[in-house]
């Protein structure tokens, strides 16, 4: 029987590319559902991600970071950022010690227009100066109508249960959205495409990681071993010969890294095949967009 004062709630994190986001909603949640690097636009999708208990349910969605758009990528991109506005409950808004509204100000706008909510999160606080923390804090109270600041170190995990509790505080009374057993709305295939895709931004440099998409074109499942086939698109020759690398070897690296997250992902064995396909400009082509899962609507 559902208790009548059950909350619950879409809760969405954003913020400009490279903040923390992701590594907060894995923290969270508890699980490890965005992928994580150093570089910046590492999260493309907008990714689900639910606590349950029998009080509650928070719906966490991590967006990709925002930008100007370059691409048609980006508008994309971009686009899951503006729904996640519209659904929201609760937006926890990510920023850090070195960010600024700087090409972003019209997201800003939207998101002080909005009347939900926001809960401003100021991330990398374990790396603040003196008087540092103070200074970026008047910087975004004064463009961000919060409710409350939070000062985090998501990676020391220091202040990130404050959030919880903000967040709960602010929760409507209503039934669940998704079945309580579930931890995400996204299907095995995306997070084996994902798992990839992060091992490709961690062992490549500069255009590559941004370049490519990953495909996962089979995935069986069988009692003690998932067989992955996966292809990794990127938009030129060269850029496949990078891929690929000496004698296979880069490729051969990306494929053993990702089979062993994959079957900590999975807990289970795992048999990867990866193959490299041109895709030309792919970025920049509305049909290849969608064919690779960019269609927000």
């Amino acid at each position: 029987m559902l208790s009548p004062t059950h909350k619950a709630g879409f809760v969405n994190i954003v913020g400009k590319p490279n903040v923390g986001k992701s590594t907060l909603m894995n923290i969270l949640v508890g699980e490890r559902l965005s992928i994580i690097s150093s570089k910046a636009q590492t999260t493309r999708h907008r990714i689900l991600g639910l606590i349950n208990t029998d009080e509650y349910q928070i719906v966490f969605s991590d967006t990709p970071g925002m930008l100007k758009p370059k691409y048609e990528l980006h508008k994309n991109m971009m686009s899951f950022v503006n729904l996640s506005l519209e659904d929201a409950d609760v937006i926890v808004f990510v920023t850090d010690l070195y960010e600024t509204e700087e090409e972003i100000e019209d997201i800003i706008t939207k998101i002080n227009a909005s009347g939900v909510p926001v809960l401003l999160v100021i991330n990398k606080i374990d790396l603040a100066k003196e008087g540092q923390l103070d200074e970026v804090t008047a910087y975004w109270t004064s463009r961000i109508k919060s409710e409350t600041v939070i000062p985090i170190s998501a990676l020391e995990k220091f202040n990130t249960e404050r959030i919880l509790q903000e967040i709960l505080d602010r929760l409507p009374i209503h039934p669940p959205f998704y079945n309580k057993e579930e931890l995400t709305d996204r299907p095995e295939r995306f997070f084996a495409s994902e798992i990839i895709r992060e091992k490709i931004f961690t062992n490549y440099k500069k255009e590559i990681p941004y370049s490519t998409e990953v495909a996962i074109e089979d995935f069986y499942e069988e009692e003690t071993i998932i067989k992955i086939r996966a292809t990794i698109f990127c938009e030129r020759d060269s850029q496949k010969g990078i891929l690929i690398g000496d004698k296979g070897k880069m490729l051969k690296k990306v494929g053993i890294e990702s089979r062993l997250e994959l079957e900590k992902f999975f807990g289970k064995k795992v048999f990867l095949e990866t193959f490299v396909k041109v895709e030309q400009d792919w970025r920049k082509n509305k049909l290849k967009l969608k064919k690779f899962g960019y269609d927000p609507s």
